[in-house]
């Protein structure tokens, strides 16, 4: 089942990726054709096929990491989630005939290298299916509370540190998301009725979509180099935290912390560097 999970994580990411990818293909083919004259509109790119298939494949994309959060550990679907800004560096240097520079391989590689350590050594495994009430309450609750604060500071902010401070509010959202939902499959699987029944589903429906608008915000707010770090490794740190305190899930430490902790700073260096790479950020879609 881990396998499975795994698996159906990233095929997740490689459909985010791929949807990243085609929409900002779309964008930009219609941004071309504004420019030469031809009638667009402001969002005449919704028109074109590949955003078309871009909105498919995120629904594909959220249909695969729900079935691997139905198979697997949170602590082991969201960190492999961060390989979409690895399939987005590769995907967009084929669509847009940018190879990638030396740095950003390079990246590519620590982030690969640091991700597979970190599970390898964490070892992220068993867990219940379901969360009591109590433990969502006793969770929610002070993420709430740090998420308000930081979104008044980040507002006293601006450039860098801003992106970085709500992408930081954005990564608490997604890691709430995906354990409401797996919190969800988990109930429907064991038989406590239909999903539209459980108050899980519109909860999870309810952060999903804040965590959307904030993403634009943070996005709006200052570089992906900025906030990307922030948003990827807080997603994936909170979602290995809400597995073991949510959902019992066992994590090895003991004198692995230590390693595991320099895995995520080569995944946190890396993340940096493929952050700043053109590809990756859109600004080659915008160029080309």
């Amino acid at each position: 089942m881990i396998i499975l999970s795994v698996v159906m994580a990233l095929l997740a990411a490689l459909g985010n990726a791929a949807a990243s990818v085609l929409q900002r293909h779309a964008a930009a083919a219609d941004l071309a054709d504004t420019s030469d004259g031809r009638p667009g509109g402001r969002f005449g790119f919704v028109r074109r096929p590949a955003w078309r298939w871009g909105a498919a494949l995120l629904a594909l994309s959220g249909a695969a990491q729900a079935l691997a959060l139905a198979a697997g550990p949170l602590a082991v679907v969201q960190p492999v989630m961060t390989t979409e800004l690895l399939f987005t560096l590769v995907l967009a240097a084929v669509v847009f005939r940018r190879p990638p520079g030396g740095r950003t391989w390079a990246a590519f590689l620590g982030m690969a290298l640091g991700l597979a350590a970190f599970l390898l050594l964490a070892g992220p495994a068993g867990g219940m299916e379901t969360v009591p009430p109590r433990r969502w309450l006793i969770s929610a609750v002070p993420a709430l509370a740090v998420s308000i604060l930081l979104v008044v500071v980040g507002r006293r902010l601006r450039g860098a540190s801003r992106a970085a401070v709500l992408g930081s509010v954005t990564a608490i959202g997604f890691a709430f998301t995906a354990a409401l939902i797996k919190d969800t499959l988990g109930l429907v699987s064991g038989g406590s009725g239909d999903v539209f029944t459980t108050w899980q589903i519109y909860t999870a429906a309810g952060v999903g979509l804040g965590s959307f608008l904030m993403l634009q915000a943070t996005l709006r707010a200052g570089s992906l180099a900025a906030s990307q770090p922030a948003l990827t490794l807080g997603d994936s740190l909170l979602s290995v935290i809400l597995g073991i305190s949510l959902f019992e899930e066992r994590v090895d430490l003991g004198w692995r912390a230590l390693p595991e902790a320099a895995s995520l700073g080569l995944v946190a260096f890396a993340c940096v560097q493929l952050s700043r790479s053109p590809l990756v950020s859109g600004e080659e879609a915008r160029q080309w």
